[in-house]
């Protein structure tokens, strides 16, 4: 009985993860983690539907016996802890240095093309 409440909290975990570190609100496991299946590495999203599958089953009495209950403990383990190592502040950071990148890039090309044209009527 303690193995079954124990994956319940697993996938609660999981949930609250999710929301937390991707920004992924959903009710259940399995509609956060297909909210959030293309910030997940492919190994992660199957582990992460394989809880979302057991989810339903492991909230009956009866269903939850049939459980593979340490195959799911893995994989809740492995999904936690990618969603651990996830940093905010390095994503954030990451994603204003790539969209500085890409405007840097954009004035050179312009600047590239006006050069080229000024070239081309003859004021250069």
């Amino acid at each position: 009985m303690q193995k079954t409440v124990d994956i319940q909290t697993q996938i609660a975990q999981t949930v609250q993860l999710l929301r937390d570190k991707l920004g992924v609100h959903g009710k259940t496991l399995t509609e956060s983690v297909k909210k959030a299946k293309r910030q997940l590495p492919r190994r992660i999203y199957k582990q992460a539907m394989l809880l979302a599958q057991s989810e339903q089953m492991a909230a009956h009495p009866k269903l939850r016996l049939v459980l593979d209950t340490p195959k799911l403990a893995r994989a809740s383990e492995e999904v936690q802890k990618h969603l651990g190592g996830i940093n905010l502040a390095d994503r954030r950071m990451g994603w204003f240095l790539g969209m500085l990148s890409s405007l840097a890039f954009n004035l050179l090309v312009l600047s590239a093309l006006l050069l080229v044209f000024l070239r081309w009527q003859g004021f250069i």
